[in-house]
């Protein structure tokens, strides 16, 4: 089969050739008909992630739509061409989705794909929707709340708007140019700050008394951390701790490392579906021009980059 893969961490990705993989116990083999670009997928291609367990040739990719081609032993509650997308969670890197065959655990990572949802939009959905959905929970938002997005115009970011507008939140969100200022207003933020500025300072000009929800999916965590409010939530996919808000006190902080769960994705899928909130692709790659995807995705982009397969 025909894959995007590293046959050294100082090489740069190539189309490959190499067997089809074969399901093992509790996993299905997906035909893959999309996949899509995540910053995660560009730390590996770069080779900042060498210390994990790897095995030659790393195939990238993580999200995925498409097929069941093949169960494993033991696999209940799929069927062979089932539509499915998800996320690949496997400990190692490896068994990447951009590749026209991937296998997956059904235990975690997976769910069936309605319908209505495209392979094009799903292959969006998985890893930056799982991260939304997480930090929308754990943000504890509702009507009138009160929430800086930082981040607004990414993947995970743009999620999490739609998700906080939906509760009722009063949103502002990170922006730059003029096509972010409208792709964040189109959507319905009331506010946006300029995250080339001071966006704390901005952020009390709007709220004098600070929001009640920081959403952190970008930048320097302490220059929107004293945006919050006294007794505010920080909720971040990217700091670790509340050490790295600047000293930032009297904070509720909460790190998130995204669980791409079969309850999660199926949540994500009946909210596309449902037109609750929808996944922006901006533009789709064949297979074999993913490294030029992922020089587009370092540039920044307004919505995901999906890769055909």
């Amino acid at each position: 089969m025909k894959a995007i893969a590293l046959s050294a961490f100082n090489q740069s990705p190539e189309l490959i050739h190499i067997d089809v993989p074969t399901p093992a116990e509790g996993e299905v083999r997906v035909r893959v008909h999309a996949a899509s670009v995540n910053g995660f997928d560009l730390a590996v291609a770069n080779g900042y992630l060498n210390g994990m367990e790897h095995r030659f040739p790393v195939v990238l990719g993580r999200d995925f739509s498409g097929t069941v081609d093949e169960l494993g032993a033991g696999v209940e509650g799929y069927q062979v061409g089932d539509r499915v997308f998800g996320v690949v969670t496997k400990n190692f890197l490896g068994d990447g989705s951009f590749a026209e065959y991937v296998t997956v655990p059904v235990a975690i990572g997976i769910a069936k794909l309605p319908d209505s949802v495209t392979f094009s939009e799903a292959a969006g959905l998985g890893l930056a929707g799982a991260a939304a959905v997480d930090s929308f929970d754990a943000a504890q938002i509702g009507a009138d709340t009160t929430v800086l997005i930082a981040g607004a115009t990414g993947g995970v970011g743009n999620q999490a708007l739609q998700l906080a507008l939906r509760a009722g939140a009063d949103v502002i969100a990170t922006a730059h140019s003029a096509e972010e200022v409208e792709a964040v207003t189109a959507l319905g933020a009331r506010n946006t700050v300029d995250y080339t500025g001071d966006v704390s300072a901005q952020v009390r000009a709007l709220r004098a008394e600070g929001v009640d929800v920081v959403m952190h999916f970008a930048g320097d965590p302490a220059a929107v951390a004293s945006a919050l409010k006294k007794g505010g939530r920080f909720v971040s996919t990217i700091a670790q701790s509340v050490e790295q808000l600047g000293g930032a006190e009297d904070v509720q902080f909460t790190s998130i490392l995204a669980t791409p769960s079969t309850a999660t994705l199926e949540r994500l899928a009946k909210n596309q579906a449902d037109h609750y909130t929808a996944i922006a692709v901006q533009r789709e790659y064949p297979l074999a021009e993913t490294p030029d995807a992922f020089g587009h995705f370092a540039g920044g982009t307004l919505g995901k980059l999906v890769i055909t397969v």
